[in-house]
């Protein structure tokens, strides 16, 4: 059985975080409410949207909460038309990952709708085995979307590695009890990913490689 890549995407495969602080920041703007700093918002990357504002605004009710994920979704909406960018490497590395017989999959906090539109904006509609949102199961870092995907392909979590920019994935991986590794140009710093006790900690994309020699899923 060859072994799953499962990949992040905001902050991991897309270069889309200061997108994700901008409508945050117009969404709380429309509320009138103080809008989060670009830390605060880099902060909450990788959890569902409902659980995310919930730790942005946690003195809003949740009919305010609604109407700051509809706002949200209007502006990344419109954001959007323009998809935010792979970072520099991913695609020509996700390409010689799977022509060396890696199955890859996408497990993140965005909306299914959310990352179908981006995956068909990039013309990516096809590329993965096999994604889980937020929205579908349950938002990082509960490990319920990694045991949906390891289902969903017959394998135990060592058959499997979780390759994320957050804590949330960190923890999120860790819970299911499958090897991780981070990615040092994210959302949350080296120092809280290692906490996590990842395999290692990659500067670039392309980076992975060596480091699935190393562990012996090549």
């Amino acid at each position: 059985m060859s072994p799953l890549l499962i990949f992040d995407w905001d902050g991991t495969l897309c270069d889309s975080l200061a997108r994700i602080a901008l409508c945050l920041q117009l969404a709380a703007g429309d509320q009138g409410l103080k809008p989060p700093t670009e830390q605060e918002a880099r902060d909450i990357v990788g959890l569902g949207l409902d659980e995310a504002m919930q730790v942005l605004f946690p003195d809003i009710d949740a009919g305010g909460r609604q109407r700051l994920r509809e706002d949200y979704s209007r502006h990344f909406r419109s954001q959007d038309a323009q998809p935010s960018p792979l970072y520099p490497g991913v695609l020509e590395t996700l390409v010689k990952l799977a022509d060396a017989g890696f199955m890859l999959s996408v497990a993140t906090g965005k909306s299914r709708a959310g990352l179908d539109r981006v995956l068909k904006a990039l013309d990516m509609g096809d590329f993965f085995h096999s994604s889980r949102c937020a929205d579908e199961t349950a938002s990082k870092p509960d490990p319920l979307m990694l045991h949906a995907l390891l289902s969903e392909h017959g394998l135990s979590p060592d058959q499997a590695l979780m390759v994320g920019d957050t804590t949330f994935d960190m923890e999120m991986a860790l819970k299911a009890g499958m090897p991780r590794l981070a990615v040092s140009y994210g959302a949350h710093t080296v120092e809280r990913l290692l906490a996590y006790e990842p395999l290692a900690h990659i500067d670039r994309f392309a980076d992975i490689a060596p480091i699935l020699r190393n562990t012996g899923l090549d």
